[in-house]
């Protein structure tokens, strides 16, 4: 059966194409800066705003209209989502998807139950996947819904609740490598506090720190080789999680010797509730060598919460591109659309319409970045500007070699430093609007 009868196979008819069910940027096959678009995007679609969400919010009931979906958690319906999914991503043409347990699968009334569910789910889609091509970039555990996590789940004071999550996280990771899947995502949204008043922090990072201890050790147990991942956001539902941005979560990974086995996942939502634009976020990680993945999608510059809407900005993404490109890629990671069509966008065509459009802009984003690149016109600019540290007292600086009473001495025979140089910041601004 057709869920989607009137779409057929999504493909690239360039930009001067007026078709909404055509790619106007994204030609998966064009090589750019040396791979396919392809292989620098590695497209990946959420399960579970895809295909779970329902337009609800605080205000309204749910809006979106789903044909194939019956309204229960049943099993059966829980197949079919199956089916409609990868009808869907087959058409769009993404290579990959990623999902939360409880997004495939309904949780039984016991966990035996539960992971029940999950195999015969797992079943089908191991079938999809041998069929269609499509892979699993990653999989995780969703710790956050159930009342069970209310005070959190690896730094609940519930230690009951932190076995409840452990087994439910090592089920996790055996589905993912069941699928195949090349990394696995752990996002805290509980894992933090509202109230110091009764927590203990220390004691709840120490159990966060155990339970990830605990995740690799199981991970290398099975033969699991993917790639573990942190994902960064500082508040929602929680006040303030632990997992706030990059720099917390490389702190909390270096601090409790897990440098070896995580990366991170950043989110641009989640980089914006922290007072940081992604390319901060993604730039920092890659710097410190801890860039896995990304969540592509935006918020609203309006709203103060995290919004999830699909990326239609070119500076967005350009942005993000020059940072995966100066890094050499994502791979094992990729570009997961972590977003939601609006409630208002409520027909199944809206999720064609959604994803061309966040597809065909990183596909501009990357053509803008490697074309930026091979020009020069930052590199060079960069580097003119610390010019200085090549030589001379700079030099020495970066090699360690001279003490401060060294350069006390250097700066009573200069007398004063050299004059700064301007930043130029509006000319380079002018050079990357002349690009996009």
């Amino acid at each position: 059966m057709a869920y989607f009868p009137d779409v057929s196979k999504i493909e690239y008819e360039g930009p001067d194409s007026k078709n909404p069910l055509a790619f106007k940027h994204y030609n998966p096959d064009e090589v750019v800066d040396g791979k396919t678009m392809k292989e620098h995007l590695r497209f990946s679609v959420c399960y579970w705003h895809t295909f779970r969400g329902t337009g609800v919010d605080p205000f309204g009931a749910p809006t979106m209209i789903r044909p194939w979906d019956d309204g229960t958690d049943s099993l059966d319906n829980a197949l079919r989502r199956v089916d409609v999914a990868f009808e869907f991503m087959e058409k769009l043409g993404v290579e990959f998807y990623c999902f939360h347990d409880r997004d495939v699968a309904p949780e039984g009334p016991t966990l035996a139950e539960t992971n029940a569910n999950l195999d015969k789910v797992v079943a089908h889609m191991k079938q999809w996947q041998q069929q269609t091509g499509i892979k699993l970039l990653w999989g995780t555990a969703n710790l956050f819904s159930h009342p069970r996590y209310v005070h959190g789940a690896a730094t609940s004071p519930n230690a009951d609740v932190f076995a409840y999550a452990a087994a439910q996280v090592k089920k996790a990771i055996e589905i993912t490598q069941e699928l195949g899947g090349q990394n696995y995502v752990f996002w805290g949204g509980r894992e933090g506090y509202h109230n110091l008043y009764n927590t203990d922090m220390k004691r709840e990072l120490d159990h966060l720190a155990r339970f990830m201890h605990m995740a690799v050790e199981f991970a290398k147990s099975i033969g699991f080789t993917g790639q573990f991942l942190f994902e960064p956001k500082p508040k929602e539902p929680t006040k303030h999680q632990y997992d706030f941005d990059a720099a917390a979560c490389i702190n909390f990974i270096r601090t409790y010797g897990l440098e070896d086995y995580i990366k991170l996942n950043i989110e641009t939502n989640h980089a914006t509730l922290a007072g940081h634009t992604m390319m901060h976020e993604l730039t920092y990680a890659s710097i410190q060598g801890f860039l896995g993945s990304i969540d592509a999608n935006t918020g609203d510059l309006l709203l103060g919460w995290d919004t999830d809407q699909f990326p239609t900005d070119v500076y967005l993404t350009t942005q993000c591109m020059l940072v995966i490109l100066n890094q050499g890629g994502l791979a094992p990671g990729g570009v997961n659309f972590d977003a939601k069509v609006r409630r208002e966008s409520f027909e199944p065509i809206d999720l064609f319409y959604a994803h061309i459009g966040g597809m065909d802009a990183f596909a501009r984003g990357l053509k803008i970045a490697a074309q930026i690149r091979k020009d020069g016109v930052l590199t060079d600019f960069i580097k003119k500007r610390y010019r200085s540290f090549d030589e001379g007292i700079g030099k020495k600086i970066e090699e360690g070699t001279v003490t401060f009473a060294d350069l006390e001495k250097y700066m009573l025979e200069k007398g004063n430093p050299d004059p700064n140089e301007s930043g130029r910041q509006e000319l380079l601004e002018n050079i990357i609007n002349e690009y996009i």
